[in-house]
C-alpha cells in the first residue's frame, strides 16, 4: 500500500508515520526504518557489541520492529518499545557471550571505524582546525571508552537515557528496577564519565 510521495513520509512526524505504518504502508515502514536505524546502530556501539555485531544487531532490531509494529498498542510508546526491542537483543547477546569467549578487541573496533562515526556524542566540527579536530575525536573515544568500560547495567541505562532518551520511568520498565535504582546508576555512570573526561573539560 501507498498513498503519498517520499517527500511526504518524509515530512511526516513521528506519530502519524508509525500510525501509518502500521495500516500496512510499506513505505511509511521503510522510512521510519531510515530514521531508527542511526539511533539502533549507535546504541549498539556504546553498548560495547563487537564490529562483527553491530550491523547485524542493528538489522535484526529493525527487522523485529517492522515485524511487530502492528503490536504497538500506543504509538506515543513507540520509543519506549523499541528500547525493549534493544535491550532484550543485547541481554541476549551477553548470554550468547557467557557461553562464548569474547574474542574481539575494542581498540581496534573504534580505530576501524573512524571514518564511519554515528556516534550521537561526536563533536568534532568541519570548521574546526586540524589541532581541535584532534582534540574531538580524542574527546569522543574516550567518551566511547569510558561508556564500554561501565558495569554492563549502567551501560544500558545510561544508553537508554542519553541517545533513546527515554524518562527514568520507561527505563524502569525496561530494566526491571525501579526509578530510584534507574536514577542512581546514572547517576554513577555520569560521575565515572565527569571523572575520565575531567581533563578535556577544565
Amino acid at each position: 500500500m501507498r498513498g503519498f510521495s517520499k517527500r511526504k513520509y518524509r515530512e511526516m512526524n513521528s506519530y502519524d508515520l508509525i500510525c501509518t505504518a502500521q495500516n500496512d504502508d510499506y513505505d511509511a515502514l521503510e522510512e521510519l526504518i531510515k530514521r531508527e536505524q542511526k539511533n539502533v546502530y549507535t546504541s549498539f556501539c556504546y553498548l560495547g557489541a563487537s564490529q562483527e555485531n553491530v550491523s547485524d544487531l542493528t538489522q535484526e532490531v529493525l527487522f523485529r520492529m517492522s515485524r511487530n509494529i502492528k503490536t504497538l498498542k500506543n504509538p506515543k510508546l513507540f520509543k519506549s518499545w523499541l528500547a525493549q526491542i534493544i535491550s532484550n537483543l543485547f541481554y541476549d547477546e551477553l548470554r550468547k557471550k557467557q557461553r562464548t569467549p569474547d574474542t574481539y578487541s575494542i581498540d581496534s573496533f573504534w580505530q576501524n571505524n573512524e571514518e564511519n562515526d554515528n556516534s550521537e556524542f561526536h563533536i568534532c566540527d568541519n570548521k574546526l582546525n586540524p589541532h581541535d579536530k584532534t582534540l574531538g575525536k580524542e574527546l569522543t573515544d574516550l567518551i566511547r571508552e569510558t561508556i564500554c568500560a561501565l558495569p554492563v547495567n549502567f551501560r544500558l541505562v545510561i544508553i537508554l537515557r542519553e541517545i533513546q532518551g527515554l524518562s527514568y520511568e520507561e527505563i524502569a520498565r525496561i530494566t526491571q528496577t525501579n526509578v530510584g535504582t534507574v536514577k542512581s546508576r546514572i547517576a554513577r555512570a555520569r560521575t565515572k564519565m565527569q571523572e575520565c573526561l575531567k581533563p578535556y573539560l577544565t
